[in-house]
């Protein structure tokens, strides 16, 4: 079943108000006049200081390696950014494996790149509760309150609800109280102000935050691990000339071996460094959250936007 934003005319709205009407008429170049748009989604927060920082350093790289210049934009939502990748609003879109997997259905995006971290592709979504908390598992949230990101996140909110669904949970019924917070770090802020008893992020969202002193990470214990979940990718709006996308491929298969580019450089997804780019990743390996994303039915997402409304 194919899953859309829940509200993508919104979004769709949010996204023009911050972007000129005149680069809406036709897909950019890559030249200084006409640098190529990418929009990424905001996994982190949406701050300039966050998501934007995670992804400068490796498109700088790209910038050095082939002239090509691109202009990084932050969405206000997952949805956002596949609205603006499919009304020709970007070239080049950082998406969460589910948002990609709503964008490739809708046929405006295809795979650029997947970043290669201690020699895999993958990542892995997470559950947590606070270090003294008697909650264990996820069937320990009946009753009590969870704190998820995204809609159209896959690992602040797809896969663990889809899990508690498959273990014959009901998260709009059981929980006590359930916030969409919007992004993995807001989830994770409302645990540690106990505004939660459970919160919904990745690993590597939790790390960074561990990282800039966001939470003490003996405070916290994870109550649910995923299997893992396919790296967040690089997409290419499927209108780009096929020359182009040739290029934007090969560049970002080498970069990590480009004059010039040091290891820092070559960062992806919460600002992890990478060991590369994989610009063979196989299509088929999204087919792990586009089934989670099947369990997730409209009538389930319905009753869960419901619960959240309820705050």
């Amino acid at each position: 079943m194919k899953i859309r934003t829940c509200a993508p005319a919104l979004a769709l709205l949010s996204l023009l108000a911050s972007a000129p009407l005149a680069q809406a008429q036709s897909l950019a170049d890559g030249s200084q006049q006409r640098p190529l748009r990418v929009l990424l989604i905001p996994a982190d927060g949406g701050t300039e200081s966050g998501t934007k920082a995670d992804y400068a350093p490796i498109f700088n790289a790209i910038t050095r390696s082939t002239g090509l210049h691109f202009q990084l934009t932050v969405g206000q939502s997952y949805g956002a950014v596949v609205e603006g990748m499919c009304n020709q609003l970007a070239e080049v879109a950082f998406l969460g494996p589910v948002s990609y997997v709503q964008a490739h259905e809708r046929q405006c995006a295809q795979l650029l790149a997947v970043g290669v971290q201690k020699g895999e592709s993958a990542y892995y979504a997470a559950m947590f509760a606070k270090a003294d908390s008697p909650i264990n598992t996820l069937a320990d949230l009946k009753g009590k309150r969870a704190a998820f990101g995204d809609v159209n996140s896959a690992s602040s909110f797809t896969f663990q609800v889809a899990s508690m669904i498959k273990d014959g949970m009901d998260p709009a019924k059981d929980l006590a109280a359930l916030q969409l917070t919007g992004s993995h770090a807001s989830s994770l802020a409302a645990l540690v102000q106990g505004q939660v008893d459970a919160a919904a992020l990745s690993f590597d969202s939790f790390d960074k935050a561990v990282r800039q002193g966001a939470v003490d990470p003996k405070s916290v214990k994870v109550i649910f691990k995923s299997e893992p979940i396919p790296y967040p990718p690089l997409a290419m709006n499927t209108k780009l000339p096929e020359s182009l996308k040739a290029t934007l491929k090969q560049a970002f298969s080498t970069v990590h071996q480009a004059p010039g580019v040091t290891p820092d450089m070559v960062r992806g997804y919460g600002g992890a460094k990478l060991d590369r780019f994989d610009t063979e990743f196989s299509e088929a390996q999204f087919a792990g959250p586009a089934s989670k994303m099947a369990l997730l039915t409209d009538e389930i997402k319905g009753e869960i936007l419901q619960k959240a409304a309820q705050r």
